[in-house]
């Protein structure tokens, strides 16, 4: 997938990284020639009467806003002749491996940041409202016409009384309407508003951005989870006398319970580590589908040998240093192993030949053959 070229016309990838990632708004004409969206409208909504799917109906009238959430059993959408109403299913790239494909033309920014792929499916005049995005988003026009109205928000005030965050006043200062195969770049706090042109479907391709207090709402959480890798004082207050203020708070005590808290650092290790798992962490309405029954070690061993690995379309995976991460856990590479888990990391898999020889780890093997058990990873090349 790190070969396939980026989906940018004539601008480089070092132009488009300097001038224009994070910094300012991007049209592509035919950024896909001859484009076809590889998932027609009804599969779409299929897969938004899954449980396991998450999926909106927008739509207004006369100015009036309504949302709802999936799943959406057969009956339950509007006609595509009624007017003004958007279908979003998110995180399609986790249920259709030709979805998954397409996210390899990004792929030129790391996984890491990568969130997923949604599809909005509109007819003639829906649309989601002027909002604006806390993260960066590739907008692929998959089918039929959307107009985009685009610019820099001059208020962040939001209508009220509507279930979705839109921009109260919005001044657009650019207007475009993307057919087939054309893509619209956006930095973060871009402000936008895409109503389309008859019936059609766009891919909106994101990127993770996770704030500051999202990070370290986890962090916390993961080290009140974690036993102590130390002592574990508890407060004692043996010798002290009789209040006769027991509503005040002990200034002692205060002392002692914010010098713990002053004086705790974590580590650099315990920081990497947790890094690591928390960027590979998969949504919590991710699951992977297991073999049907667990394989023997010559078995899986024997089949990956013909076949290759490669990685589920549902798995993260990452490496740093000394350290591999694959969807929330750590595992430290030997000299051994480090090739090949970067490898799989940036091609998403391995090759026949790049398990053959006496070099490969035996101990990766074992640990490869507990992810396919898993579902995480599968035979076949990359």
């Amino acid at each position: 997938m790190l070969g396939r070229k980026p989906p940018l016309g004539e601008i480089s990838l070092e132009h488009f990284m300097r001038v224009h990632w994070q910094r300012r708004p991007l049209l592509v004409r035919n950024a896909f020639p001859g484009f076809r969206s590889p998932v027609p409208p009804q599969r779409l909504f299929d897969l938004a009467a899954q449980d396991d799917v998450e999926s909106r109906l927008v739509s207004s009238a006369r100015g009036r806003w309504s949302l709802r959430h999936g799943p959406f059993e057969a009956g339950e959408l509007p006609l595509p002749a009624r007017r003004d109403w958007t279908l979003l299913v998110q995180g399609v790239d986790l249920h259709l491996d030709e979805i998954h494909s397409l996210l390899g033309r990004f792929r030129f920014v790391a996984d890491a940041r990568l969130d997923d792929l949604m599809i909005s499916y509109a007819v003639d005049g829906g649309g989601v409202g002027a909002h604006v995005d806390s993260y960066d988003v590739f907008l692929l026009q998959a089918h039929g016409r959307r107009r985009w109205r685009i610019g820099w928000p001059r208020s962040s005030e939001l209508l009220s009384g509507v279930p979705m965050k839109i921009l109260a006043r919005f001044e657009p200062t650019d207007e475009y309407v993307l057919e087939a195969g054309d893509m619209l770049y956006l930095p973060p706090g871009w402000a936008h508003e895409g109503t389309a042109l008859g019936e059609c479907m766009t891919f909106s391709v994101g990127f993770r951005a996770p704030s500051r207090h999202e990070l370290l709402g986890a962090w916390f959480a993961e080290c009140a989870d974690s036993p102590p890798s130390g002592p574990d004082p508890r407060y004692s207050d043996r010798g002290t006398g009789p209040t006769r203020t027991p509503g005040r708070l002990p200034e002692a005590m205060h002392a002692v319970l914010a010098k713990w808290l002053r004086d705790w650092r974590p580590t650099p290790q315990e920081i990497d580590r947790f890094m690591g798992r928390f960027l590979t962490e998969p949504k919590p309405n991710v699951w992977f589908q297991a073999p049907g029954r667990r394989t023997n070690p010559a078995g899986f061993s024997s089949r990956a040998l013909r076949s290759g690995l490669r990685v589920d379309r549902r798995s993260r995976l990452a490496y740093r240093r000394r350290d591999f991460f694959i969807n929330g856990e750590h595992l430290p590479m030997t000299a051994k192993s480090a090739p090949l888990l970067r490898r799989l990391a940036d091609e998403r898999g391995l090759p026949p030949d790049a398990l053959k020889g006496t070099s490969v780890d035996p101990e990766l093997i074992s640990c490869l053959r507990e992810w396919f058990d898993a579902g995480w990873i599968r035979f076949g090349s990359p």
